[in-house]
């Protein structure tokens, strides 16, 4: 891929394969001496991650590793890296890997000067006024998926275990202050990941265009997030050394992330429970949703869906939409039912108590009622369409 680029949007992101290389550098530039690595454990130790460090060692840079991260992050993984941070002097984080490694990464860097608990900055009303931005320490993210965005958001998601529910923690000084979006970085993914992390960014994007708040901005850019999803996930599939594909998706992810400031809505708020609940994979998860938030919401979104088809070059119409993202998922092999993904149905009303309530749930642009919440979880159950 011979594309390079440079944008300031939402921060200075680089972007372009190689750029792992400009590392020390961005450290630099954001600041950063004696950086700690955040990432999860089953990265630790894979090429990537040691090609960094080596990296950074090559540059004179001491970076420590902290990589005590689950897939669903949880506030004990945050502490220990809080504990971390301190004790070996770090005075900022390289938050590098998928969503669970730049979410926590964000977080610890957030809460290293903070004395307050972290649930008392959960993106609620104005809560993330409560911190002192003083000890916030700058970050440089570095991802190695295509999925959540992460990147180039302002808060990271952890589950809180005692009440087996995921929760944001928001600040706007936990936005990194440099992205390097590396493509190459993503080749090693395994296509489970690939499809699923895919599927997020798709999942970001769709959501940030069906909320129904104002904002054209996010609306323009969550169009050609979708359309570069959905053209380039199925090459990336199919040969994962695409590395042109592989930058597009890269971008996807971003741009979902820069979008959904506007919103979200049903697929996350169903997303969440479930995965808190059975541990599972967050994109994954938002990919099974899919299909059925956008059948109980279809008389709400209707004519903005018929838009965005047109714009894909398909016939203008919802079920246009609908067939291709069906289609879609059958060629990535994404389970059609929750039942096929190894969810019951035991902890439904549960699983409609927490959506209800959960962060995302007011961007549906159908109210998202237990009712209404129950028919998408039944008919993910189902697989009625």
């Amino acid at each position: 891929m011979t594309i390079k680029a440079n944008w300031n949007y939402p921060t200075a992101v680089r972007f372009g394969a190689g750029r792992i290389a400009e590392l020390p550098d961005a450290l630099q530039a954001a600041g950063i001496s004696r950086p700690l690595l955040v990432t999860d454990a089953g990265l630790a130790n894979l090429p990537v991650t040691q090609s960094t460090l080596e990296t950074l060692r090559n540059a004179g840079v001491e970076a420590g590793l902290f990589a005590e991260v689950k897939p669903n992050p949880v506030a004990a993984n945050v502490e220990a890296g809080i504990a971390a941070l301190r004790a070996g002097g770090h005075d900022g984080v390289i938050a590098f890997g998928g969503g669970s490694g730049l979410d926590t990464g964000k977080v610890i860097a957030f809460m290293a000067g903070q004395t307050r608990p972290m649930w008392d900055f959960e993106d609620i009303g104005d809560w993330w006024t409560r911190a002192d931005s003083d000890g916030i320490l700058p970050i440089v993210a570095v991802p190695t998926t295509a999925g959540t965005g992460s990147e180039v958001g302002r808060a990271g998601v952890i589950t809180d275990e005692a009440t087996h529910t995921k929760k944001v923690i928001f600040h706007p000084l936990m936005m990194p202050k440099v992205v390097i979006a590396d493509p190459e970085l993503t080749i090693g993914m395994p296509r489970p990941i690939t499809i699923g992390t895919g599927m997020d960014a798709l999942a970001h994007c769709l959501e940030a265009y069906c909320a129904p708040a104002y904002h054209p901005l996010a609306d323009g850019i969550a169009v050609e997030g979708i359309r570069l999803a959905m053209e380039n996930l199925p090459k990336v599939a199919t040969d994962p050394n695409n590395v042109e594909a592989r930058g597009h998706m890269m971008s996807a992810a971003a741009m979902g992330a820069a979008a959904f400031q506007k919103g979200l809505g049903g697929i996350h708020a169903l997303s969440h429970p479930v995965g808190a609940l059975y541990d599972t994979h967050h994109g994954m998860t938002n990919a099974v949703f899919m299909p059925y938030v956008l059948a109980v919401n279809h008389k709400a979104i209707e004519t903005r869906i018929g838009r965005l088809a047109g714009y894909l070059g398909l016939p203008p119409s919802f079920e246009a939409f609908q067939h291709a993202i069906l289609a879609l998922r059958d060629r990535l092999d994404v389970p059609h039912t929750l039942k096929d993904f190894g969810v019951d149905d035991a902890r439904r009303d549960e699983i409609a108590d927490k959506a209800v309530v959960d962060p995302t749930a007011a961007g549906n642009p159908v109210e998202l009622t237990r009712v209404v919440a129950l028919e998408i979880f039944d008919r993910a159950m189902t697989g009625r369409v």
